[in-house]
């Protein structure tokens, strides 16, 4: 997630205090002056004692002696009396001590034990550690506030191409499971609040190195906090929020307009893009999925008809203006759906089969159970399918766990709000360039999409390939600098293989982007120019022997020309590898 501009300015946080040791000090200190003075007490009375030398003269301790001496009995270590034996009056004075020691060293003990039980404690000990963590931080990171099922989802998955997180979230239970997970590196986590700007400082949101911050709360009105906060007090940083509220949204648009993930608004987008156009949705979605996940089958588009959607809620409302919008019929079944625009609407509840009946199943072509209950959508899915079995079927499913249910039924279409805000926040930020790609692709149709997939597929399989971006540059492809300033790298030439240029590589272009302008899918006799960004797709393999053309010399002139230089066996080394 890169982020440019001026650097942040830099705020003092004034929240609450993060060194234990003030709190040791002020819990300690009616125990650390008992001991202090009943060991005083003890020093100057051994003092006053008087004893005998080893020719019979009276003599008496110095306070440096005392205090030796009382400092090994009272610890227990024991040396024994010295430099003399004692007298009967400095024995019964030892005595004295001793017990008196004891006394104090239980007290200040159980203190210490109570001390770090307490929870004050033990919160104060977890905030230094983690700020330690933070500022320990020497590459790129984004804070994550929120760790329910989607932040887990977004952690796990940002984790897996090594960006870095901080995770703030409000739930104790839910930072000590990121503790226990098994990440490949280190996250920090705090239980706190990312809607307060504090604590957002704490997560390093003012470090050089932070790129971002994704809000992922279960509460509209954090995110809308945290945005605004991210956006005050570090606007060069990119935001990514999730909400379900359009009053919220047009609130977070007055910051700056973050990128906004509404799965509700972003369910029915897609939905109509599968049925408009099943092959562009299939491409979409399976660029989108992360790299080894398997081609996604071709959805079984519903024809052109009407629409029944149970439910008139925060989903099922979005959904029936996003089929509206398209021109599609939509019969809505609610009991509180009076007055609803462009739609027939059935008053009562859907779970009830007479209701379900007045909707005309028979004549239907798609069924949506849409209600925020998902033992209710579940029955309206079972008996749409025992009265008509061709209904398409669109289903919400608010619990994750009961997918093996949703499973069961062979939905067409599900919405898991938790996966698609997990799935649609790493789309917008694993890489800028794939984001841009997608949504250009959107206006696609069918046919450019298949062509686009059988490319990709010829070449790597029907497991999604390594996706990444090349800036030809004279950091990105210093082999190459001459040649595009002269205008003489195709695109078709530059993918060539360095061991043998007769062989394509298995690269497909994606996107090149040339300035404001962005292409899809550019040809092979694109003529590449300086600063131009590539898009692109291919095995492991054939992603190091581009990087060996762009950065080797020789490698390069023998891609471009056919001429060998050298005969050198570094780059071919460099391909081996």
């Amino acid at each position: 997630m890169s982020a440019a501009g001026p650097p942040p300015r830099r705020v003092v946080p004034t929240g609450p205090s993060s060194t234990a040791i003030f709190l040791v000090l002020r819990r300690m200190r009616l125990p650390l002056i008992v001991l202090i003075i009943l060991l005083t007490i003890s020093t100057v009375g051994l003092t006053l004692m008087p004893g005998v030398d080893a020719d019979g003269n009276t003599w008496y301790m110095d306070p440096f002696e005392a205090f030796y001496f009382m400092s090994y009995t009272a610890t227990t270590i024991g040396f024994g009396e010295i430099p003399f034996a004692f007298t009967t009056a400095q024995r019964a004075w030892v005595i004295v001590s001793i017990y008196l020691s004891v006394i104090a060293w239980a007290y200040a003990i159980g203190s210490v034990l109570a001390l770090l039980q307490d929870r004050g404690f033990r919160e104060a000990l977890s905030l230094q550690r983690f700020e330690r963590k933070v500022r320990r931080l020497r590459e790129p990171f984004v804070i994550l506030a929120g760790f329910g099922q989607a932040g887990e989802m977004v952690a796990r998955s940002l984790d897996r191409i090594d960006q870095r997180l901080v995770v703030l979230d409000l739930e104790p239970a839910r930072i000590e499971a990121l503790e226990l997970a098994a990440f490949h590196s280190d996250v920090p986590g705090l239980v706190a609040d990312g809607a307060n700007p504090f604590e957002l400082q704490r997560a390093g949101l003012l470090s050089p190195h932070c790129e971002g911050v994704i809000a992922l709360t279960n509460d509209d009105e954090a995110n809308l906090a945290i945005a605004m906060s991210a956006r005050l007090l570090a606007p060069h940083l990119p935001v990514v929020c999730r909400t379900v509220d359009d009053a919220i949204l047009a609130r977070m648009d007055a910051f700056g307009a973050p990128m906004v993930v509404d799965p509700f608004n972003l369910f029915g987008d897609e939905l109509v893009l599968a049925v408009k156009a099943p092959q562009t949705y299939r491409l979409i979605n399976w660029l989108t999925s992360g790299p080894g996940n398997e081609l996604p089958s071709t959805m079984r588009a519903p024809g052109h008809g009407r629409w029944i959607v149970c439910g008139y809620g925060r989903f099922g409302s979005h959904l029936a203006a996003d089929l509206v919008r398209h021109d599609l019929p939509v019969t809505v079944v609610d009991p509180d759906a009076a007055n609803v625009p462009a739609v027939q609407i059935v008053i009562g509840d859907a779970a009830d089969p007479q209701v379900l009946d007045r909707a005309g199943l028979d004549d239907a072509v798609a069924l949506a159970a849409a209600t925020d209950n998902d033992v209710t959508n579940l029955s309206l899915l079972a008996a749409a399918r025992a009265a008509n079995p061709d209904l398409f079927l669109v289903a919400r499913q608010n619990d994750p766990s009961n997918s093996p249910l949703f499973d069961a039924l062979d939905i067409n279409s599900l919405l898991v709000p938790t996966r698609l805000i997990a799935h649609e926040v790493l789309a917008r930020i694993s890489d800028p360039l794939l984001w841009r790609f997608v949504q250009q692709a959107r206006g696609r149709d069918d046919a450019w999409s298949q062509r686009l997939l059988d490319r990709i597929t010829s070449g790597c399989g029907t497991r999604l390939p390594d996706l990444w971006s090349v800036a030809l540059t004279d950091t990105g492809a210093p082999s190459l600098d001459d040649e595009l300033s002269a205008g003489s790298v195709r695109l078709e030439d530059l993918l060539r293989n360095p061991e043998d240029r007769e062989l394509a590589l298995d690269v497909v272009p994606l996107l090149l982007v040339r300035g404001d302008e962005a292409r899809l899918a550019p040809e092979g006799d694109e003529v590449l120019r300086p600063a131009d960004v590539l898009l692109l797709a291919g095995t492991s393999y054939d992603r190091r022997c581009l990087d060996t053309t762009l950065t080797v010399p020789a490698a390069a002139q023998y891609v471009l020309t056919g001429n060998r230089v050298g005969q050198s066996w570094v780059w071919r080394t460099l391909v081996d590898r």
